[in-house]
């Protein structure tokens, strides 16, 4: 990934954030000589390492289950919130007119060793925790152990775990940086307009980030 040294985020415990907020993953990988991806919600534990844990979950009809190989490398990517950048919210649009649309977005890259997890204790800890993560806010958290327990055994039979050992983490934040601070701040209120919440807060980043 290319990161301009204005626009890299090196701390570990902001991109595990974004990781949290963000599941939704893209993981990428080269194991049968083709590179491929699947998306897969990821699960960031610290696990008091450096860069930290991935644990997910495969079917188990998916090819990449079945290379053949104890670990692979992998590249998993994270999308943060993102959002168009109109040049008309420049000021120095009215000045000079040198001005291009672009781009501000926050996005993590996650490299590191995957191993497969076919431990059905592993598998049915891990889908427990994935599920606590995305049902605690609700007003009845549906959790694993409200299915039958025959049920849950055969859909088990359906997934392989996999868990990445973070090697390297990178972080890149592009919001606006680069931009002079009138400009910074017309970007944070034009975002506002667009009244959307991805919009408010890529707007607030690029106040945070201005600082």
């Amino acid at each position: 990934m290319f990161e301009p040294p204005m626009f890299r985020e090196e701390r570990v415990e902001v991109m595990h954030a974004l990781m949290t907020a963000h599941p939704f993953a893209t993981l990428v990988s080269c194991a049968s000589g083709v590179l491929s991806a699947d998306h897969v919600p990821l699960a960031i534990h610290d696990d008091a390492s450096t860069h930290g844990f991935l644990r997910g979950h495969l079917s188990a009809g998916n090819p990449l289950a079945h290379v053949g190989e104890e670990t692979i490398d992998v590249l998993a990517v994270f999308q943060g919130p993102q959002a168009y950048i109109s040049p008309s919210w420049y000021p120095s649009k009215q000045e000079h007119g040198k001005v291009v649309p672009t781009w501000n977005y926050a996005v993590v890259q996650a490299h590191g060793t995957l191993r497969f997890m076919k431990d059905r204790a592993w598998l049915m800890d891990h889908l427990a925790d994935l599920t606590r993560r995305n049902e605690s806010h609700r007003p009845a958290p549906w959790a694993t152990t409200d299915a039958p327990a025959t049920f849950m055994e055969r859909q088990l039979k359906g997934l392989v775990g996999i868990e990445i050992e973070i090697t390297a983490l990178s972080g890149k934040w592009k919001m606006s940086q680069n931009k002079a601070a009138a400009d910074q701040a017309g970007v944070a209120t034009g975002l506002l307009s667009e009244e959307t919440e991805e919009a408010a807060t890529v707007s607030r980043l690029v106040k945070d980030y201005a600082k």
